[in-house]
């Protein structure tokens, strides 16, 4: 499916049927999205990856410092960090052949998003991940 053509609801229908996510900036702050996402994503029935290069262990589960440590290839790269973190992590994404991006609000910048364009990498930006998924 092409970034180009795909329409925002094609995309999200693609991404939300895929199981295994890395969440970029999971946390066990309660009152953080990184925190908010990660359970809301498990209860769901997702396999999600907490990634924080600050945190060794999230919601009782490993947490790994970058996409590389990740025990498996996850199928969408879900950003919760600031955008400048963003912009960073995409590149990691396109080095590793994961082409799949999901910015949630605030984690979006026009920079990744374009890198992304140029670069192949689905991108999904301006819509949250925990509205849009689907229950396994």
């Amino acid at each position: 499916m092409s970034t180009e053509t795909a329409s925002l609801e094609d995309l999200i229908r693609d991404f939300t049927g895929r199981r295994v996510w890395a969440l970029v900036g999971a946390t066990n702050n309660p009152r953080k999205y990184g925190n908010r996402i990660l359970r809301d994503l498990r209860r769901a029935g997702y396999i999600v990856y907490a990634v924080n290069k600050s945190e060794s262990e999230v919601d009782g589960q490993p947490a790994y410092r970058a996409l590389a440590d990740l025990p498996e290839r996850p199928d969408v790269v879900d950003f919760v960090v600031p955008p400048n973190q963003t912009e960073q992590v995409v590149r990691e994404c396109k080095a590793l052949g994961l082409m799949r991006v999901w910015m949630q609000p605030g984690a979006e910048s026009e920079a990744a998003i374009q890198y992304c364009h140029a670069n192949g990498i689905q991108v999904i930006h301006d819509a949250c991940a925990m509205v849009e998924k689907k229950q396994w």
